[in-house]
Protein backbone atom coordinates (compact mmCIF):
# COMPACT_ATOMS: atom_id res chain seq x y z
CA UNK A 1 0.00 0.00 0.00
CA UNK A 2 0.80 3.09 -1.06
CA UNK A 3 0.07 6.26 1.21
CA UNK A 4 0.59 10.00 -0.57
CA UNK A 5 1.24 12.83 2.29
CA UNK A 6 3.85 14.12 4.44
CA UNK A 7 4.14 12.80 7.94
CA UNK A 8 4.33 15.95 10.57
CA UNK A 9 0.31 16.00 8.95
CA UNK A 10 -1.96 14.28 11.98
CA UNK A 11 -3.76 12.43 9.42
CA UNK A 12 -1.32 10.93 7.73
CA UNK A 13 0.63 9.81 10.97
CA UNK A 14 -2.57 8.52 11.62
CA UNK A 15 -2.72 6.28 8.49
CA UNK A 16 0.67 4.88 8.98
CA UNK A 17 0.51 4.47 12.53
CA UNK A 18 -2.77 2.44 12.04
CA UNK A 19 -1.01 0.30 9.14
CA UNK A 20 1.63 -0.32 11.63
CA UNK A 21 -0.12 -1.63 14.40
CA UNK A 22 -1.64 -3.79 12.00
CA UNK A 23 1.05 -5.08 10.52
CA UNK A 24 0.18 -3.70 6.82
CA UNK A 25 2.74 -2.75 4.69
CA UNK A 26 2.76 0.97 3.95
CA UNK A 27 5.49 3.07 1.62
CA UNK A 28 4.78 6.46 2.34
CA UNK A 29 5.36 9.20 -1.30
CA UNK A 30 5.83 12.57 0.16
CA UNK A 31 3.55 14.53 -1.48
CA UNK A 32 1.25 17.77 -0.34
CA UNK A 33 -1.11 20.21 -1.96
CA UNK A 34 1.71 22.72 -2.62
CA UNK A 35 3.53 19.88 -4.31
CA UNK A 36 1.74 17.16 -5.48
CA UNK A 37 2.82 13.96 -7.19
CA UNK A 38 1.09 12.68 -10.37
CA UNK A 39 0.02 9.41 -7.99
CA UNK A 40 -1.23 11.45 -5.40
CA UNK A 41 -3.59 13.58 -7.69
CA UNK A 42 -5.21 10.18 -9.17
CA UNK A 43 -6.10 9.20 -5.43
CA UNK A 44 -6.79 12.24 -4.40
CA UNK A 45 -8.51 14.87 -7.09
CA UNK A 46 -9.13 17.38 -4.02
CA UNK A 47 -5.41 17.24 -2.90
CA UNK A 48 -6.52 16.13 0.40
CA UNK A 49 -3.94 14.33 2.83
CA UNK A 50 -3.30 11.64 2.96
CA UNK A 51 -4.56 9.45 0.53
CA UNK A 52 -3.55 5.54 -1.02
CA UNK A 53 -3.03 3.05 -3.02
CA UNK A 54 -3.36 -0.38 -2.77
CA UNK A 55 -3.20 -2.30 -6.04
CA UNK A 56 -5.94 -1.02 -8.27
CA UNK A 57 -7.81 0.73 -5.13
CA UNK A 58 -7.62 4.72 -4.42
CA UNK A 59 -8.66 6.13 -0.99
CA UNK A 60 -8.88 9.57 0.27
CA UNK A 61 -9.65 10.97 4.09
CA UNK A 62 -7.48 9.62 7.07
CA UNK A 63 -10.60 8.10 8.59
CA UNK A 64 -12.20 6.10 5.51
CA UNK A 65 -8.34 4.64 4.74
CA UNK A 66 -8.26 3.73 8.85
CA UNK A 67 -12.39 1.91 8.43
CA UNK A 68 -10.61 0.33 4.59
CA UNK A 69 -7.85 -1.14 6.51
CA UNK A 70 -10.11 -2.41 9.50
CA UNK A 71 -12.48 -3.99 7.36
CA UNK A 72 -9.58 -5.53 4.87
CA UNK A 73 -7.17 -6.81 7.75
CA UNK A 74 -9.88 -6.99 11.05
CA UNK A 75 -7.18 -8.35 13.27
CA UNK A 76 -5.57 -6.39 15.47
CA UNK A 77 -8.83 -4.85 15.83
CA UNK A 78 -8.61 -1.19 16.09
CA UNK A 79 -12.23 -0.71 16.64
CA UNK A 80 -13.86 -2.43 19.71
CA UNK A 81 -16.71 -4.33 19.67
CA UNK A 82 -19.03 -3.47 22.56
CA UNK A 83 -21.21 -0.75 21.09
CA UNK A 84 -20.59 1.83 23.78
CA UNK A 85 -16.60 1.30 23.48
CA UNK A 86 -16.69 1.27 19.68
CA UNK A 87 -18.95 4.79 19.92
CA UNK A 88 -16.53 6.45 21.77
CA UNK A 89 -13.60 5.16 19.53
CA UNK A 90 -15.03 6.66 16.69
CA UNK A 91 -16.01 10.34 18.47
CA UNK A 92 -12.42 10.40 20.27
CA UNK A 93 -11.22 9.93 16.51
CA UNK A 94 -13.94 12.68 16.10
CA UNK A 95 -12.93 14.82 18.29
CA UNK A 96 -8.96 14.66 17.13
CA UNK A 97 -9.57 15.00 13.86
CA UNK A 98 -12.44 18.05 14.13
CA UNK A 99 -11.88 19.80 17.02
CA UNK A 100 -8.31 19.51 18.77
CA UNK A 101 -6.15 18.88 14.99
CA UNK A 102 -7.48 21.82 13.19
CA UNK A 103 -5.76 24.40 15.63
CA UNK A 104 -2.94 22.21 15.96
CA UNK A 105 -2.30 22.33 12.63
CA UNK A 106 -2.65 26.02 12.49
CA UNK A 107 -0.44 27.12 15.13
CA UNK A 108 2.38 24.27 14.05
CA UNK A 109 2.25 25.92 10.42
CA UNK A 110 2.42 29.70 11.77
CA UNK A 111 5.63 28.57 14.16
CA UNK A 112 7.13 25.70 12.40
CA UNK A 113 6.30 24.35 9.27
CA UNK A 114 5.70 27.70 7.54
CA UNK A 115 9.41 29.09 8.84
CA UNK A 116 11.29 26.12 9.22
CA UNK A 117 10.48 24.40 6.00
CA UNK A 118 8.61 26.46 3.82
CA UNK A 119 11.24 29.95 4.53
CA UNK A 120 7.88 31.74 5.17
CA UNK A 121 7.41 34.37 7.66
CA UNK A 122 6.78 33.39 11.82
CA UNK A 123 3.04 34.09 12.31
CA UNK A 124 3.21 34.40 15.53
CA UNK A 125 -0.36 36.00 15.71
CA UNK A 126 -1.64 33.26 13.78
CA UNK A 127 -0.52 30.48 16.80
CA UNK A 128 -1.03 32.56 19.84
CA UNK A 129 -4.73 32.71 18.64
CA UNK A 130 -5.01 29.22 17.49
CA UNK A 131 -2.88 28.43 20.69
CA UNK A 132 -5.94 29.97 22.88
CA UNK A 133 -8.72 28.12 20.54
CA UNK A 134 -7.15 24.70 21.80
CA UNK A 135 -7.50 25.11 25.22
CA UNK A 136 -11.16 23.52 25.90
CA UNK A 137 -9.78 20.56 23.86
CA UNK A 138 -6.69 20.15 26.24
CA UNK A 139 -8.26 20.10 29.38
CA UNK A 140 -11.02 18.15 27.69
CA UNK A 141 -8.46 15.60 26.97
CA UNK A 142 -7.31 15.82 30.49
CA UNK A 143 -10.52 14.89 31.94
CA UNK A 144 -10.81 11.86 29.97
CA UNK A 145 -7.20 9.95 29.57
CA UNK A 146 -6.97 7.06 32.25
CA UNK A 147 -4.90 6.55 34.88
CA UNK A 148 -3.32 3.76 33.17
CA UNK A 149 -3.54 1.79 30.15
CA UNK A 150 -5.30 3.27 26.92
CA UNK A 151 -8.09 5.51 26.05
CA UNK A 152 -11.08 2.53 25.91
CA UNK A 153 -8.96 0.11 28.11
CA UNK A 154 -7.35 -1.92 25.43
CA UNK A 155 -5.79 0.26 22.31
CA UNK A 156 -7.44 1.54 19.80
CA UNK A 157 -8.15 4.18 16.96
CA UNK A 158 -8.76 7.14 19.54
CA UNK A 159 -5.31 6.49 20.87
CA UNK A 160 -4.18 6.34 17.76
CA UNK A 161 -6.03 9.58 16.31
CA UNK A 162 -5.07 11.67 19.33
CA UNK A 163 -1.49 10.92 19.64
CA UNK A 164 -1.27 11.37 15.90
CA UNK A 165 -2.34 14.77 16.20
CA UNK A 166 -0.24 15.83 19.35
CA UNK A 167 3.07 15.13 17.75
CA UNK A 168 2.17 17.88 15.44
CA UNK A 169 1.87 20.07 18.37
CA UNK A 170 4.83 19.07 19.68
CA UNK A 171 7.03 20.73 17.17
CA UNK A 172 5.48 24.06 18.02
CA UNK A 173 4.25 23.66 21.65
CA UNK A 174 3.74 21.47 24.96
CA UNK A 175 0.68 22.62 26.37
CA UNK A 176 -0.05 19.21 28.09
CA UNK A 177 -1.43 18.38 31.32
CA UNK A 178 0.48 15.36 33.72
CA UNK A 179 -2.22 12.48 32.73
CA UNK A 180 -2.25 13.07 29.50
CA UNK A 181 1.67 13.06 29.38
CA UNK A 182 1.21 10.34 30.83
CA UNK A 183 -0.99 8.31 28.74
CA UNK A 184 1.13 9.45 25.91
CA UNK A 185 3.97 7.96 27.11
CA UNK A 186 1.91 4.62 26.99
CA UNK A 187 0.98 5.00 23.58
CA UNK A 188 4.81 5.82 22.16
CA UNK A 189 6.18 3.06 23.95
CA UNK A 190 4.43 0.74 21.51
CA UNK A 191 6.86 -0.76 18.49
CA UNK A 192 4.59 0.79 15.56
CA UNK A 193 4.81 4.23 16.72
CA UNK A 194 8.47 3.74 17.49
CA UNK A 195 8.60 2.67 13.84
CA UNK A 196 6.51 5.78 12.38
CA UNK A 197 7.85 8.04 14.06
CA UNK A 198 11.54 7.11 13.38
CA UNK A 199 11.36 7.39 9.50
CA UNK A 200 9.37 10.97 10.33
CA UNK A 201 12.17 12.00 12.32
CA UNK A 202 14.62 11.30 9.31
CA UNK A 203 12.20 13.06 6.64
CA UNK A 204 11.41 16.11 8.76
CA UNK A 205 15.51 15.98 9.57
CA UNK A 206 16.33 15.88 5.77
CA UNK A 207 13.97 18.66 4.94
CA UNK A 208 15.01 21.14 7.51
CA UNK A 209 18.77 20.28 5.88
CA UNK A 210 17.37 20.95 2.44
CA UNK A 211 15.40 24.24 3.83
CA UNK A 212 18.87 25.65 5.37
CA UNK A 213 20.58 25.08 1.90
CA UNK A 214 18.15 26.89 -0.12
Amino acid sequence: MIVFGFPTSPFVRKVLFAAAEKGIPAELELATPHNPTAGFIAASPFKMMPAIRDGEFTLTDSTAIVEYMEAKQPEPALLPQDPEARGLAIWYDEFSDTILAPNITKLTFARFIGPELLGMPRDEATATEAQIAMEPAIEYLESIVPGDGFLLGEFSLGDITIASALATLSYAHDPLRPKTKDWLSRVHARPAWRQVIAREQQIVGEALAAATRT
